[in-house]
């Protein structure tokens, strides 16, 4: 059984996307590891504001099986492909992190980027796993955080109504 973080976020209709994600998700992959729920401005594009949040699960699907899983579950909620990286969208699922495994392929690449790129990724990984290292930089997520915080304007926590009703794990348990 592997842990994974993978970012979701959404700007189309999000607050119904995200809770759509953590319901398909959650029927998945069982009880999720949450972190809080971030209203981020659209990055790359003029557009509506994102719901952004990180969750952890643990899987028996290997890498590259898990990225198609969340490809579909992507298609499911009217994600459109083909137009420009950086655009609207009505959900986004990526896998940030694997165990601590390193990873190059076509299709996926781990750890992703934008775990020390963007604070809308690395502050809820953070928050829920900041003990955990990097597998590539050896540092803490928590570590990582405490160096980005102070060239990143905070992030905006928001309530997200129906968020209590996900099954979610604590973050000492382990799936079976």
């Amino acid at each position: 059984m592997a842990r994974a973080y993978l970012s979701i976020g959404s700007n189309i209709a999000p607050a119904a996307n995200v809770l759509a994600a953590l319901e398909l998700l959650s029927d998945s992959f069982g009880p999720l590891l949450c972190s809080a729920v971030y209203r981020t401005p659209a990055v790359g594009f003029e557009g509506e504001d994102f719901l952004n949040m990180v969750v952890g699960i643990d899987t028996t699907l290997a890498p590259l099986a898990l990225a198609q899983t969340l490809r579909g579950f992507e298609d499911r909620c009217g994600r459109r492909r083909g137009g420009p990286r950086f655009s609207a969208r009505t959900l986004d699922l990526d896998v940030l992190t694997y165990d601590d495994l390193v990873l190059e392929t076509a299709g996926l690449t781990l750890p992703r980027a934008e775990i020390t790129e963007q604070a809308f990724v690395l502050g809820p990984l953070a928050e829920i796993a900041g003990d955990e290292r990097h597998p590539v930089l050896g540092v803490s997520y928590a570590e990582l955080w405490q160096a980005m915080v102070p060239t990143v304007a905070p992030l905006a926590r928001v309530a997200l109504p129906g968020l209590d009703a996900v099954p979610q794990m604590s973050p000492t348990e382990k799936g079976p």
